[in-house]
């Protein structure tokens, strides 16, 4: 009978263990697709103590128990040894058929993680302290935004997700709520009051030179349109007769200038948004004074667009913005009482709020703003202040 190996303590070895000159044990192994590989530890045991200079790790014979287990369990070897940066790019290509300011978000996460050390880890070797420290870093070192932030982990989680689904990974180490991680910094852009609607609308009317834009600026106020909706407006979309406004699509325009028109946002975006007679009026002015352009520029089939820039193409949402800023930054270099930052998207979110404290019923409210859930629409309720529910309070008294 041959005699049990032994360390240099005198502690029988197991199979596949050994332990070199220079003190250092090692475990041989088959992985699941046949081949030799070894790990390394300086400690046989977990009660060992390591040695004085050398990096604390994981004791051989914890190793050899994880090795197991994803042998157990089917887990593939090193991760299939990719990379975060590899594993998103391989998320990212099965991604098809994405809308073009989806595929945008996708462009801008994988060129955050292919600048920075993280994207270069092994993705069995990232440890959920690892995926929170990095977060924290991008807020507190990088200057990164809670959005920006927001972006990144909604497209790195599911990446991982998938990662654990192919058994590459035994655990998600994104599986945590961000909010527990890096404070919350973004601006929320709250609906603006009926005073403050009027006193822009008012200076915009009277401005010698963003008057021009009034007629637009009160529809966004006034139907609660996405901006995108509102730019792939055509002059058929608009129905005097039924006093109504289809929504069936949207313009944007890529990074690479080219202009696209897509579906709504959600299959619930499609729908008609009644046209009040300020509203209507508004539309008569902006069709009336459109100039005819030398030729009507057509995108995807989609021709007569009413807003067109100086080259005589369709106005897009960069457009809008880039107004409201300037006459924003105007008005409130005029007047000692200042306005809120005034966006389209203000302009939204103030319709819904002003509709829901008119006592909208939630369900109407819904199908006219194009939510895809009522809890969306709800949420507007949910934000109106003790004077909004005293004055509907006591008109279901009176009534």
């Amino acid at each position: 009978m041959s005699e049990k190996r032994r360390d240099n303590r005198g502690r029988i070895l197991h199979n596949g263990e050994s332990q070199r000159q220079d003190g250092r044990y090692a475990y041989k192994y088959k992985d699941l697709n046949g081949e030799y590989k070894f790990v390394y530890s300086w400690r046989l045991d977990k009660n060992d103590r390591t040695p004085a200079g050398k990096s604390q790790d994981l004791s051989l014979r914890e190793k050899e128990r994880q090795i197991q287990q994803d042998q157990f369990n089917q887990v593939g070897p090193n991760g299939g040894d990719l990379t975060v940066l590899e594993l998103v790019e391989k998320y990212l290509s099965l991604k098809v058929n994405v809308r073009h300011n989806t595929q945008a978000n996708y462009n801008f996460v994988w060129s955050i993680i292919r600048k920075e050390d993280f994207g270069k880890l092994r993705i069995d070797k990232v440890k959920q302290s690892d995926a929170k420290a990095w977060l924290i870093k991008m807020q507190k070192v990088d200057g990164r935004g809670y959005s920006t932030i927001h972006t990144v982990r909604g497209v790195v989680r599911p990446a991982f997700e998938m990662a654990l689904q192919d058994d590459l990974i035994r655990k998600n180490p994104f599986q945590f709520e961000l909010a527990t991680v890096i404070v919350n910094d973004s601006v929320t852009r709250e609906a603006i009051t009926r005073a403050q609607e009027r006193a822009f609308l008012n200076f915009i009317q009277n401005d010698s030179h963003y008057s021009k834009y009034y007629d637009g600026i009160f529809i966004l106020f006034n139907t609660g349109l996405r901006v995108s909706e509102f730019c792939g407006l055509t002059i058929g979309d608009i129905d005097f007769k039924k006093k109504r406004i289809r929504i069936d699509h949207q313009l944007q325009r890529a990074h690479t200038m080219e202009y696209i028109i897509e579906d709504t946002k959600t299959k619930n975006g499609e729908r008609f948004v009644p046209m009040s007679p300020q509203v209507a009026a508004c539309f008569r002015r902006i069709i009336d004074n459109r100039k005819k352009p030398k030729k009507e520029p057509m995108i995807d089939g989609y021709t007569g667009f009413l807003f067109l820039d100086k080259n005589e193409m369709p106005m897009v949402a960069l457009h809008w913005e880039e107004y409201f800023q300037h006459i924003w930054k105007k008005y409130n270099s005029i007047y000692k009482v200042q306005l809120p930052k005034i966006t389209p998207h203000v302009c939204r979110h103030t319709f819904c709020s002003n509709m829901a404290k008119s006592g909208m019923n939630p369900k109407t409210l819904q199908y006219i703003m194009g939510h895809s859930d009522i809890s969306i629409t709800l949420d507007t309720y949910t934000h109106l202040k003790i004077e909004d529910a005293q004055a509907e309070f006591d008109r279901v008294m009176e009534a």
